[in-house]
């Protein structure tokens, strides 16, 4: 007897016409479609069955998310965005679609692992929180603290603990086994509902960049769900595989290092991405 191969799939969340990668295991989303005047035949919308693509000036790639989370099915589901890619090439490349994840290179660890993350970001001198304060505002994560008190309270312990780590799972890109991936939506978005409700008036105030509060604050959420399902047995340390990962555009490290001593320093907020 023949065992099924189990299906995986990642949506690669863009907001501008970017390269794509020419391999199955990807899904290309236009993130934010409903408000775009970007055409991009190669990409699925954001915009069409159960979407939130309105929202995509606060979620970020969190819109493309939700679209594939409400309108898809697969045994293994997860979120990539067109400059961030997880590879198992040790070996750097000048090419980086040369060296990412490819699906035959992803099917073998299917059902042996349960979630794929990126390997942890270290801060060493800053905690998530404290990085967070500098370069954002720390009122939202403030608040969504507070939701989780409110609505997931067996969650704040593991909420405490993330906020006072000195690294965490970023970006948010991560593979899970369906199941999971369910849990891990339903819990995510009913917590940034809530925020967007809380903070999104003032969210247009603050600039284009700072105004993605929802999605800039999921990054450390994913890391508090993760520790939650560890520490209570849902997910065993055995079932989480980290994975490398690579940037598809070139990062001005100079420029990145002295944004960021800018916001220690002397409290100037980040005002675009790096």
């Amino acid at each position: 007897m023949v065992k099924s191969m189990k299906t995986a799939k990642i949506a690669v969340a863009y907001h501008k016409r970017y390269k794509q990668p020419f391999d199955d295991l990807y899904l290309p989303v236009q993130a934010g479609a409903k408000n775009s005047r970007i055409s991009m035949p190669y990409a699925v919308k954001d915009s069409t069955g159960d979407n939130i693509s309105e929202k995509n000036p606060l979620y970020c790639e969190l819109t493309a998310l939700y679209w594939f989370w409400k309108n898809c099915d697969y045994d293994y589901m997860g979120l990539s965005h067109y400059r961030r890619y997880f590879t198992l090439k040790k070996k750097r490349s000048s090419e980086p679609f040369e060296i990412i994840l490819l699906q035959k290179q992803l099917e073998p660890l299917l059902g042996r692992y349960k979630v794929f993350l990126p390997k942890k970001r270290n801060y060493y001198i800053e905690t998530l929180y404290s990085h967070y304060a500098h370069t954002r505002y720390a009122g939202h994560l403030d608040a969504a603290r507070d939701i989780i008190a409110e609505k997931s309270p067996e969650y704040s312990g593991c909420c405490g603990k993330v906020f006072n780590s000195r690294s965490g799972h970023m970006f948010n890109i991560m593979i899970m086994e369906k199941s999971l991936f369910d849990s891990y939506c339903n819990w995510l978005f009913s917590i940034l509902f809530e925020l967007e409700r809380r903070c999104g008036k003032k969210a247009e105030k603050l600039g284009s960049y700072q105004s993605k509060f929802c999605g800039a604050v999921s990054e450390i959420l994913l890391n508090v769900w993760i520790e939650y399902q560890t520490e209570n047995g849902v997910l065993k340390p055995s079932e989480i595989k980290e994975l490398d990962y690579i940037y598809t555009e070139k990062i001005d490290n100079v420029r990145k290092a002295g944004a960021f001593i800018a916001a220690k320093l002397f409290g100037k907020k980040y005002e675009r991405s790096f």
